[in-house]
């Protein structure tokens, strides 16, 4: 008996030694009232989490944690227990780190983390970003922005550079001022299971961008975004960081008043190796889309077995309600809060890369438009394939119909004429075989533009 008592204590002993540690931020000084800055006692305790070689800073439910900048480091899982709330400081004075390096045009860091491994934020908390208070006027569809010139101060609320080994489950994170989960350089990302929800009228609200990234899994999300749900891109800002590959989205519900799955428009380098399966997008103002405006390629990517609905919006919103949205043209030219870091070191305009090697296979969409594919030359766009694509057409809005959106590009940036199920500028090698088109109360042009070849 004594001896199994001594093995039975030793293993409790054991298990402890083993336990996670627990770094709760309200024993580093957090007031969690929701008026008191509270990032220098989270940021003390995910110090010392990292120090003492890893472990949970722990944000209590029933608290909000009202918070500046705030570094997430190693070996640190940000813990939101349910009822907890991390919110943006409203202030725009505390923001001074640029999300984007050089380039301050384009807002600044809330919470963020740079070359670093094993991060995780999780809970059935909420991440606040407290999106209205950066804003300007409310507009009948949008929040005005206030005037920039080059430096931005809205904070984008999540900024993850050169992670690897990064997961994001389970949370809430909602009404971001200006992009929401960015990963940067990120190697082996999961998101899972949280819930997204930005407020529908913040222009620049992406919700999660991959940029550089490698090896992403993202699944069972549910996200609203003003700006895009979903975009996978290469900025030039952070070239270092090479191609963006190798990308899994699966069962996610998006609504947008852009494109509610984008690739583009920003990439310098290349994006391959992409799926996209088992998702439903709804009231988006464009489905799925590849935007691509520089010189890098977007290749071997597959979209399939999704239900979505598209519907127009002002021209506030970059989309024409097209459910599917192929496109590669030369960016326009011209100065921009950015300072021109949309285009190469040294010159004021650029050119776009071919997109080859698309797939879409089950498709079922209803918009008040159809699909777009088209480039600035004809073997610019090549190797589409559409299999078992159905399409109703049905106008909802009381916008004009028959036009198809180019912008970001040189010279005019829209396509107008008649609604047809497939709109082909300029491609090469398409392929479309069971793509069925109904329409409803639309000035309906037929199901393609021109004769596929």
């Amino acid at each position: 008996m004594r001896k199994l008592f001594v093995t039975v204590c030793l293993l409790v002993v054991a298990t402890m030694a083993m336990a996670q540690q627990v770094f709760d931020v309200m024993q580093y000084g957090a007031v969690g009232d929701g008026k008191t800055d509270d990032a220098a006692a989270i940021q003390q305790a995910i110090d010392q989490c990292e120090a003492g070689g890893g472990g949970r800073v722990l944000l209590r439910g029933g608290h909000t944690f009202m918070a500046g900048p705030v570094r997430l480091k190693s070996n640190v899982d940000l813990h939101l227990e349910a009822t907890a709330v991390l919110l943006a400081n409203p202030d725009e004075q505390v923001y001074h780190l640029s999300a984007f390096g050089a380039n301050e045009g384009e807002g600044m860091m809330w919470l963020y983390a740079d070359d670093a491994d094993n991060i995780s934020i999780t809970g059935k908390g909420t991440i606040h970003g407290n999106g209205v208070a950066f804003m300007g006027a409310e507009l009948e569809d949008s929040y005005e922005l206030k005037p920039v010139t080059t430096f931005d101060p809205r904070p984008h609320v999540l900024t993850l550079t050169g992670v690897r080994h990064l997961t994001v489950r389970d949370i809430t994170i909602r009404d971001g001022a200006y992009w929401t989960l960015h990963l940067v350089g990120c190697d082996g990302a999961v998101i899972d299971g949280i819930n997204l929800l930005n407020n529908l009228k913040i222009r620049n609200g992406d919700g999660i961008d991959v940029d550089h990234s490698r090896n992403v899994r993202i699944s069972n999300c549910h996200i609203t975004s003003g700006d895009d749900c979903i975009c996978l891109k290469n900025r030039r800002e952070t070239e270092r960081y090479g191609s963006c590959h190798d990308i899994v989205i699966t069962n996610c519900v998006m609504t947008s008043r852009s494109c509610a799955i984008k690739i583009g428009s920003e990439n310098m380098d290349s994006i391959y190796n992409v799926l996209f399966d088992n998702c439903i997008i709804r009231a988006s103002n464009r489905g799925l889309g590849i935007q691509n405006r520089d010189e890098g390629t977007v290749t071997d990517v597959v979209f399939s077995n999704i239900l979505l609905d598209c519907r127009l919006w002002s021209d506030v919103w970059w989309g024409k309600a097209e459910p599917i949205y192929v496109t590669s043209y030369p960016r326009a030219n011209g100065n921009h809060k950015d300072a021109n870091w949309r285009f190469p070191k040294g010159q004021v305009e650029g050119r776009c890369g071919q997109v080859s090697r698309i797939f879409f296979n089950n498709i079922v969409a209803t918009s008040e438009n159809g699909c777009f594919v088209g480039g600035d030359t004809p073997d610019k766009v090549s190797d589409i394939h559409f299999y078992n694509v159905r399409l109703n057409l049905r106008k909802m809005t009381g916008y004009d119909g028959g036009v198809y959106d180019k912008r970001p590009c040189k010279g005019e940036g829209f396509v107008k004429g008649k609604v047809y199920g497939l709109y082909v500028e300029q491609a090469s090698r398409l392929t479309v075989k069971d793509f069925f088109v109904s329409h409803e109360d639309v000035d309906y042009g037929g199901t393609c533009n021109q004769e596929l070849k």
